[in-house]
This record gives structure tokens, C-alpha cells and sequence, in this order.
């Protein structure tokens, strides 16, 4: 996909940019390319983005470790405010912020990129608990055959024990 440098999106009608996807996005797993679109709108003080996406991604089980299949479907939509990025070597190390500052910036001259987007969209997207199936059992965990049976790498160990236990007589 391609870049967009936000000045010009003034000069096109509705101050709109419209991009399909399809194509894999680089970092990202992906059985299928990711399909879908990107419109972004100049509002003067701020960008309107808004999007559609699909894909399949391979995702491993969090019980049993397996590769599982999950398709993905997202419409995210955020608005990016313009303003310039304020010098950080001005600004403290620490300060305080409220709610109403956690939000996305650019520069009104710099680039939007619609494929980092998309991607940070999908990511956000992404299961947080990543389970194959609702009945999932886990990891088998097969009992030792005799309880007994120690295993020799812990041989040494427990002739140690022993030795410990004899001294203690």
C-alpha cells in the first residue's frame, strides 16, 4: 500500500483517500492476504480514518500449544489529531496526563500510512486469551508409569537426600 501526504488529501475532492487492501502485511501471520479498505477525510484539525479489514491468521492455543486457524474481521475507525509534534527535549521527563491526551498525532505536513495502520488495527483486534476451541483439554499430561521410578537425572539428588537423612539419626 502506499503513503499519503496529508496536505494533498486538501486538494482532493471531499479531502478524501480511499486505498484497497490486499496484500500481506509484513510482521503479521497471515493465512490469507488481508482484504479491504481505507478511507481517510481531512477535517481540518484532525484526520477521519475509517476501515474495513479480513484475514486469517494461525494463532497458537494458549491450553494445548496447537496452531489453530482464526479468521478476523474488523472495522476500526479513529480519529488523528494534527498538530505538530512539540520538542521533546523541552517537556519534562515526567508529567502527568489526562485522558483527553492519549490520543494519536501527526504532523498536518507529515504522512499517513495506511498499511501501518491496518496492522496496528489487526493487532489490537487479536484475542487476547488465544484458545483453539471452548471444550480445549490442555497439555496431555501423562502419569508416570511407577510412581517409584525416579527419574536419573535426579539420581544424585536423591542420594543426597538420603545422605542428609542418615546424618540427622
Amino acid at each position: 500500500m502506499e503513503t499519503v501526504y496529508i496536505p494533498h488529501l486538501l486538494q482532493r475532492p471531499k479531502k478524501q483517500w480511499q486505498v484497497d487492501v490486499s496484500d500481506h502485511l509484513p510482521g503479521l501471520d497471515s493465512l490469507t492476504p488481508v482484504r479491504g479498505q481505507v478511507t481517510v477525510t481531512h477535517q481540518q484539525t484532525y484526520l477521519e480514518v475509517v476501515g474495513t479489514a479480513e484475514t486469517i491468521i494461525t494463532l497458537s492455543c494458549d491450553r494445548c500449544l496447537q496452531s489453530y486457524n482464526h479468521r478476523l474481521a474488523i472495522e476500526p475507525r479513529e480519529l488523528i489529531w494534527l498538530q505538530d509534534n512539540p520538542n521533546p527535549a523541552s517537556q519534562a521527563l515526567e508529567q502527568e496526563m489526562g485522558l483527553e491526551d492519549l490520543v494519536e498525532t501527526l504532523p498536518p505536513n507529515g504522512h499517513f500510512d495506511a498499511t501501518t495502520w491496518i496492522y496496528e488495527q489487526i493487532c489490537l483486534a487479536l484475542p487476547q486469551r488465544q484458545i483453539c476451541s471452548p471444550d480445549c483439554p490442555g497439555i496431555e499430561i501423562s502419569p508416570s508409569p511407577d510412581p517409584g521410578v525416579l527419574d536419573y537425572r535426579w539420581s544424585a539428588l536423591s542420594q543426597l537426600q538420603h545422605q542428609l537423612k542418615g546424618q540427622d539419626s
